[in-house]
């Protein structure tokens, strides 16, 4: 699906203000509320928007490959090789790990071609020694919070 400028504004008030009005949103973007309320219906029905939290989806986006990249890092230079990471717009998710390697990312690409792009460009950052990529093949379990929070309930009550 094609987002165009006006859908990009509109999703990034929903992740920015998630609980503001359609009203409100229409407002700060100058559009008519029928236009805005026309734009969240089809990004709902083309599967861009997949909840109210909002969840985006970067397949819909034009992303569907996913990839974890563990990253080895010289010592002393992860908060420096972090800082780098936040501007790799391909990078959805970073955490520090133990185990193999210091990095855990989280990265979405175009094509197989892409995500080579965005590893090599991950590998010429200063302070990084080695990547290893694991591309994912099919979601099993979707990202999801429900179940956790059923079972502290149910643990909580008497």
């Amino acid at each position: 699906m094609a987002v165009d400028e006006l859908d990009t504004r509109i999703l990034r008030l929903l992740l920015e203000r998630p609980r503001t009005s359609a009203r409100e949103y229409a407002r700060l973007l100058g559009v008519a509320r029928g236009t805005l309320q026309a734009r969240l219906d089809r990004l709902e029905r083309d599967g861009v928007i997949t909840g109210s939290g909002p969840a985006l989806s970067p397949a819909a986006l034009g992303h569907p490959v996913l990839a974890f990249v563990h990253i080895e890092v010289t010592q002393g230079h992860l908060d420096d090789v972090g800082d780098a990471l936040a501007a790799v717009p391909e990078i959805v998710e970073a955490f520090s790990i133990t185990g193999g390697g210091d990095l855990l990312t989280r990265v979405v690409a175009r094509d197989n071609a892409h995500l080579e792009d965005v590893i090599q460009k991950l590998i010429s950052l200063p302070g990084v020694v080695r990547t290893r990529t694991e591309v994912a093949l099919r979601e099993r379990v979707p990202h999801r919070l429900l179940p956790l929070v059923e079972s502290i309930g149910r643990a909580a009550t008497p």
